[in-house]
């Protein structure tokens, strides 16, 4: 994975979070906030925190971000800052943006403004709950589009030791497995194969990333908590 460099402007909860989570992930990052205290919080994280009024042009332009791959903007609470610094972000000529919106107006507006692309977390985050809710065994969702998704289930106990030929996913369900998570009894992911061929063995506590339509998901979700309940 090649190394690339981020700005996160807005250091609360979300933004805090994106910031560690890139550095975790090997990428470099500058957290900025007016906040002493946000910026304190990431200081021995990231590879930059600066505190600074991100609304102001003078003391952007300072902050030496021309030259980022990606500048995230996490002010959704206030509405207009947010949009005074997307708008400062392109004319510094950085290409991607990715903006944190609070409103369907606020949403719509960022993409009126060209914005790379615009992420509502509540909404999101309770899209997530809504289905695991609906589908209990699914352990995370990522919705594609109204009617397909991507979601990660345990396998099914009937499933261990069988080939995905034998299984028959796609015959049955319509369903494409498109990753196999091996997970230790401790439930640490040891290894990932990612597009699995028929050949593969699913094995105990392995964890399925399935690719379907919703409505063929919700029957395998039906089919394990029928298993489930006849344990």
């Amino acid at each position: 994975m090649a190394k690339r460099s981020f700005a996160v402007i807005g250091l609360g909860r979300f933004g805090s979070a994106m910031a560690t989570t890139l550095a975790g992930l090997g990428h470099e990052v500058v957290g900025i906030d007016g906040d002493e205290d946000k910026v304190r919080s990431v200081a021995d994280v990231v590879s930059l925190a600066v505190q600074l009024d991100a609304t102001d042009e003078k003391a952007l332009r300072g902050a030496g971000l021309k030259d980022v791959d990606v500048a995230i903007v996490s002010i959704g609470e206030n509405i207009e800052a947010s949009l005074l610094v997307v708008t400062l972000l392109q004319e510094l000529g950085i290409r991607q943006i990715v903006a944190k919106s609070v409103t369907a107006l606020h949403g719509r507006i960022l993409e009126k403004l060209g914005v790379t692309r615009v992420v509502f977390p509540e909404r999101e985050m309770a899209v997530r709950v809504a289905h695991s809710l609906v589908m209990p065994n699914v352990i995370d969702y990522i919705e594609l589009s109204t009617e397909f998704s991507i979601v990660e289930v345990p396998a099914p106990p009937d499933f261990v030791g069988k080939t995905l030929r034998d299984i028959g996913l796609r015959a049955r369900f319509g369903l494409t497995t498109i990753a196999i998570k091996h997970v230790s009894d401790t439930g640490s992911v040891i290894s990932t194969n990612i597009a699995p061929g028929p050949d593969d063995v699913i094995q105990q506590g392995d964890v399925l990333s399935l690719l379907g339509s919703n409505e063929r998901l919700g029957q395998i979700d039906t089919m394990m908590q029928q298993a489930a309940r006849s344990l």
